[in-house]
């Protein structure tokens, strides 16, 4: 494994990191998902991202205890608040009263006294940037939260609370976790641009595209039984944009090249976002202990320039650029 800093902030990540987003607590048995944990561990992951919505607050409780018995100072633990977890009104958004509420369950659920990293899960239009930005800097400075960064903000939303923490002096936002893939690069034209002047990181999520990018999906044919796109708790519909006949037949036009480099497929996808000197650290998730020993591969592999023109000669005509693409919740009531 190698690490890579988080932005230009101190903190150290495994290149690679493990999330448990539809796994832990709804498509994974817990014994299952332990064996998952252990697998990162063994294979040198120090980075575990979660967060207190995923199966409905059980996948921060299943990662709590798979991580019991870890040195705490060896891990970075990686959690984010924003979408509902309950059904009154202040059980959703950024504001002071869901933020802290919200960090007390994510502690007690993860079984620690803090986490290296406290995500907002989407821009919240309904409460003061200010009111969100004072409540991180007060959790950084009880202890309870090293850092704070973002998840699928838009470069103007970025912009706008770096602006106001250094004109309030509050801890700045060290990272954004957005999605991106081969397939999905909406971050290229404005977040990533904007995050390199301002010292973010980014920590990407889907870099196999719900699984696409492995080449299991075939055009023509039903996706597999028990894969992503036959789970009915999620899965299925974050899958569909990528699900296509256009998009698989172009997928597997990219086995001979990961064929000519001693790659699988997805070691490709993971080493391909990977080279973005951007990004801090590629999210996977696994079902099984043998996907997590299979991603890890891609940490380190350096794709040369006529890998990547050959990349995009193939998928160019399916890429999605677009920055308004960026997956901003509408205003909450």
């Amino acid at each position: 494994m190698e690490f890579r800093h988080l932005g230009r902030s101190g903190l150290m990540v495994s290149e690679i990191s493990y999330g448990n987003w539809l796994t832990h607590g709804s498509q994974v048995e817990e014994d299952a998902a332990k064996q998952c944990v252990q697998a990162a561990l063994d294979e040198g992951i120090t980075t575990f991202d979660t967060a207190d919505v995923y199966a409905g607050t059980k996948a921060e409780e299943v990662l709590g205890r798979a991580l019991q018995g870890v040195r705490r100072e060896s891990l970075e633990i990686f959690t984010k608040v924003y979408w509902p977890t309950g059904a009154g009104p202040n059980d959703h958004g950024l504001s002071r009263k869901h933020i802290t509420e919200s960090i007390n369950g994510s502690l007690r659920r993860l079984r620690t006294d803090y986490v290296d990293l406290y995500q907002a899960h989407r821009y919240d239009a309904a409460t003061p940037l200010e009111e969100t930005l004072k409540t991180f800097d007060d959790l950084v400075r009880q202890g309870k939260v090293l850092y704070v960064g973002v998840s699928e903000w838009r470069a103007d939303q970025i912009a706008q609370a770096l602006k106001i923490a250094d004109e309030m002096g509050f801890d700045r936002i060290v990272s954004n976790q957005p999605q991106y893939s081969m397939l999905w690069r909406v971050i290229e034209g404005e977040v990533v641009p904007l995050s390199e002047r301002e010292g973010l990181g980014q920590i990407v999520f889907s870099p196999i595209a719900q699984g696409v990018l492995t080449g299991k999906y075939l055009p023509g044919q039903a996706p597999p039984q028990g894969s992503r796109a036959t789970d009915e708790l999620g899965g299925a519909e974050t899958i569909a944009r990528f699900m296509s006949d256009e998009v698989l037949s172009r997928v597997q036009r990219l086995k001979p090249i990961a064929d000519d480099l001693g790659l699988s497929m997805a070691q490709l996808a993971v080493a391909w976002v990977l080279q973005n000197p951007n990004v801090s650290s590629a999210i996977v998730g696994a079902s099984r202990p043998e996907q997590v020993r299979d991603n890890v591969k891609a940490a380190g592999v350096k794709l040369d320039a006529e890998v990547l023109r050959r990349i995009d000669e193939v998928i160019d005509p399916i890429v999605e650029r677009d920055p308004a693409k960026t997956a901003t919740p509408p205003k909450r009531a």
